[in-house]
C-alpha cells in the first residue's frame, strides 16, 4: 500500500511556507525612486526623503519585539497573516498619498508588519522538517535565498514602474496578495496551548558577555556605513549623470540575484580561509565602496557594486558566525535579538548621520570606503593577535 504524502511534502505547501520570506528584504527596494521624490515634499530635506528607505528598519525592531506576545494571544498563523495585511496596506499607501508625514508613518508600519513574521519565517521550518536533517537543511537553504529573490523581483519591477512615477514604485507591495492567499489556504498552523508554568521552568536564563556587546556595536556601525549603497547610489547616479534610475534598479535586481550564489558559497570559502575571511571580506567591501565613489561611468559603477556585494556576502555571514561562537551557552537567541535591534537602528539613522557628515553623494560613498578601510585594519590586527595567542 502506497504511503500517503504528509502535508509538508507537497510542493504547494513548501512554496506557500517559503513565500513569506520574499518580503524580508523588500522594504528598502524603493530606493531607486528616491531621486524622483527629492522635490515632491516642500520643506523636507534630502536626508528626510532618504529616511523613507530606512525607517522600516525601526518598524522591524518594533515588530520583532511585539511578535512573541502576539503569537501567545492569537497564534503563529494569525500573527503572520496580520503582518502580511499590515505590509500590504502600508506598503501600497504611498501610491495614493502626497504628504510626507503620512508616507513616513506608512513606511514605519511596513517595517512593523514585516517584523511580525520575520522570525517566524525561519522558526517555522524546523517545526515541519525537524525530523529530517537533509530536508531541513534544504528548506533552510531555500529560505535564505528567498529574501534575495524577493529583492531582485522588486528591483526588476521598479525599473519599469519608476518610468511611470515615484508613486507607481510602491505597487510592488501588491505582491503580498498572492502570498496572503497561498499562506491562508495551504499552511495549516494549529494554535498551540502554552503551559506558562512549565515554560518558565524549562526556559534557561539568557545572558550576554563582552564579546556579544562588542559584535553588536560592530554590526551597528557596519550597517550604518553600508546603507549608503541603498539610499546614496541612486542620488550619485543622478548627480554624476552616470545613467538613469531605471537602469540602476535593473542593476540592483541583477546584483540581488548574484548575491544568492555568493551567500550560498560562504561555507566553501570558510572551509579554506577560516578566520582570514574577517579581514579579506571587509577589504573587498572597502574596495567596492572606493570603486563606486570613483566611478565616472555606469560600467565602473557596476563593477564596484559587484565587488561590494561579494564583500558583504563573505563578511556579514562571518560576523553572525562569530556571534554564535561568542554567545554564552543557551543565549544565542538573546544575542541575535540584540544584534538585530542594533543593526536595524544603524540602518534607520544612517541617512541622518551620513548627511550630517556630507551632503555630496560621492563624498558620502567615500566616507563609507574610509570607514571600511579602517575596519579592515582592525580586522587584520585582530586576526593576527588571535592566531598569535
Amino acid at each position: 500500500m502506497k504511503k500517503a504524502k504528509r502535508t509538508q511534502d507537497h510542493l504547494i505547501f513548501k512554496i506557500s511556507l517559503l513565500s513569506i520570506s520574499i518580503f524580508l528584504m523588500m522594504a528598502p527596494a524603493i530606493s531607486p525612486a528616491l531621486p524622483l521624490m527629492y522635490h515632491a515634499f516642500p520643506g523636507v530635506d534630502q536626508a528626510g526623503v532618504e529616511t523613507l528607505a530606512t525607517i522600516p528598519n525601526i518598524g522591524i525592531v518594533i515588530g520583532l519585539l511585539i511578535s512573541p506576545f502576539l503569537i501567545r494571544f492569537i497564534g503563529a498563523k494569525a500573527t503572520i497573516l496580520t503582518g502580511l495585511v499590515v505590509t500590504l496596506l502600508s506598503g501600497t499607501f504611498p501610491m495614493y498619498a502626497t504628504a510626507y508625514t503620512p508616507i513616513l508613518i506608512s513606511r514605519f508600519l511596513i517595517g512593523a508588519g514585516i517584523g511580525l513574521f520575520n522570525s517566524l519565517a525561519v522558526s517555522l521550518i524546523p517545526q515541519f522538517y525537524g525530523d529530517d536533517e537533509e530536508e531541513l537543511a534544504t528548506m533552510v537553504g531555500y529560505q535564505n535565498v528567498m529574501g534575495g529573490l524577493g529583492a531582485a523581483i522588486a528591483s526588476f519591477l521598479i525599473s519599469y514602474l519608476i518610468t511611470i512615477s515615484w508613486h507607481a514604485a510602491f505597487a510592488i507591495y501588491f505582491l503580498v496578495i498572492p502570498v496572503l492567499i497561498l499562506f491562508t489556504i495551504f499552511v495549516p498552523l494549529p494554535r498551540e496551548k502554552v503551559d506558562e508554568n512549565n515554560q518558565k521552568k524549562a526556559r534557561p536564563k539568557q545572558t550576554v558577555n563582552k564579546k556579544v556587546i562588542m559584535i553588536a556595536i560592530f554590526m551597528f556601525f557596519i550597517f550604518l556605513f553600508c546603507m549608503p549603497m541603498s539610499f546614496k547610489i541612486p542620488a550619485f547616479v543622478v548627480e554624476e549623470k552616470l545613467g538613469t534610475v531605471s537602469e540602476l534598479s535593473l542593476l540592483t535586481g541583477i546584483l540581488n540575484l548574484v548575491s544568492i550564489p555568493v551567500g550560498a558559497s560562504f561555507g566553501f570559502f570558510f572551509k579554506r580561509l577560516h578566520d582570514k575571511i574577517f579581514p579579506i571580506g571587509f577589504l573587498i567591501v572597502a574596495i567596492g565602496f572606493l570603486v563606486i565613489a570613483m566611478s565616472v561611468n555606469f560600467v565602473m559603477l557596476t563593477i564596484g557594486s559587484l565587488i561590494l556585494n561579494i564583500g558583504f556576502g563573505l563578511s556579514v555571514p562571518y560576523m553572525y558566525n562569530w556571534l554564535d561562537w561568542s554567545a554564552p551557552k543557551n543565549s544565542v537567541n538573546l544575542a541575535t535579538t540584540i544584534v538585530l535591534v542594533l543593526v536595524n537602528v544603524g540602518c534607520a539613522i544612517s541617512p541622518m548621520v551620513l548627511n550630517a557628515i556630507t551632503s555630496s553623494a560621492r563624498m558620502c560613498l567615500l566616507v563609507s570606503a574610509i570607514f571600511f578601510g579602517c575596519f579592515t585594519i582592525y580586522a587584520f590586527i585582530h586576526y593576527l593577535r588571535v592566531h598569535k595567542n
